[in-house]
Parts: structure tokens; sequence; C-alpha cells
């Protein structure tokens, strides 16, 4: 979910050079945090859908995922049928954007809210993460994985995490609820699925939670 250019992404391969030499284990530990126990992950209402529906336009997932900023485009969200616009080589490795439509085979119909926002707020491939709350970033503790599986860049998920829980179950609700579901298979990423580990570290990303404010680099 992120704006790219005409052409396939190409990363410095100064980036790809740290990743290769940083070990592929997960990001250091983090502080704990409270998880939400106000959010529905059930029936999602028509406001919350609405409010879903716009942060996606805004954040521009269709210019990846199909559709650009078109809900009514042909193609809206339901993954790479463009290997020129919609695939982004990175060094050695092809990711391709995702079926987001809730299609339980191709899309992400089989996924439940709380496994899309874990994914949002984590960058974990919901296929491989439990569904259950999680209230570390520490592995093996508060429910999150001991050796979790991350999304592959070009996904932006560090710069969506420090959205509210409810603008990111928003997201998950009009994914799940708010789009009709479209069988398209895409193909799968090609490069170890683990290996964005050693990039996700809080060096490279920043902290979750984001470090209150002010800092020494800001005034009240």
């Amino acid at each position: 979910m992120t704006r790219r250019s005409t052409e396939s992404l190409h990363y410095p391969i100064s980036l790809l050079a740290v990743l290769f030499v940083a070990a592929c284990t997960a990001p250091p530990p983090s502080s704990s945090f409270a998880a939400s126990g106000s959010v529905q992950t059930g029936q999602a209402g028509q406001d919350q859908i609405l409010h879903g529906r716009a942060i996606v336009v805004s954040h521009a997932c269709g210019d990846c995922h199909g559709g650009g900023n078109n809900p009514a485009a042909s193609g809206w969200l339901d993954g790479l049928r463009d290997t020129i616009t919609q695939q982004f080589r990175i060094g050695p490795f092809v990711t391709r954007a995702k079926n987001l439509t809730p299609d339980n085979t191709t899309g992400i119909g089989r996924f439940s809210e709380r496994q899309i926002f874990n994914s949002l707020r984590f960058g974990l491939r919901p296929e491989e993460t439990a569904d259950v709350e999680i209230t570390s970033t520490v592995p093996g503790q508060g429910n999150f994985p001991l050796h979790p599986h991350y999304l592959a860049p070009p996904m932006p998920w560090p710069s969506w995490r420090n959205m509210s829980d409810q603008e990111l179950y928003a997201i998950a609700a009009y994914l799940k609820n708010g789009l009709k579901p479209v069988s398209h298979k895409v193909a799968d990423s090609e490069g170890p699925p683990d290996f964005w580990a050693s990039g996700y570290t809080v060096e490279a990303i920043g902290p979750y939670p984001v470090v209150a404010y002010p800092t020494a680099n800001e005034k009240r």
C-alpha cells in the first residue's frame, strides 16, 4: 500500500548490503503496551467501513494493489495485474501486490479483522500469524510470534503502525466488509520469507509506541 512510479522499484544497493549483513532475526525488544479493549472486531458498522475507505483512498493503497485512487475503477484492490506497475524488484527479490478483496481463496477473506490489524500494526504476514491479540513487540512475549514472518517491502507498515487502533480496524473493516470479493490469484513473491526481519530494527523503523512528546528535537 504505497505510491510507486510506473516502473519496477529498485532499492539502493547500500540498503541491500545492510540487510544482507544483518542477521535474519526479529527486531530488538521494545516496550510492551496496553491493548485496546474497546475496539470491536465483529460485524462492522457503515461508519467504520466509510472511515476505512477514506484512509485506504487517501493513503493510495490502490496505487500498488489496483485501481489507483478510484474505488470505481476496474481491478480495485484485487492485486497485481500489470508487472510493470505493480511488481517490485528489490535486488534479487521480487514482491507482488496482493489481492486485498475478501475472496476466501485468492484474497484476504479467510483472515479475521484482527489478523489484518496485526499486519498493519506489526507487519506480520496474516497467513503465518495466529488470530490473537498482541500486547508486546518482544518475540515470544504478549503473543508476539517467537519467529515472526514479515510483509516484504515496499508495504509501508512501519509508517502505518502508529495510527490509532480505531483507524487500523476501520481499514480492516473496509477490506473485509466494504469490498466485493474478487477471485484473482497473484503469484507469490520471490525470496526468503524471513529475510526482511533483519531490516525491521528499532534503529531502522523507530520505536513502537512512538516516544513521548516533546523530545529534545521538539518544543511545546
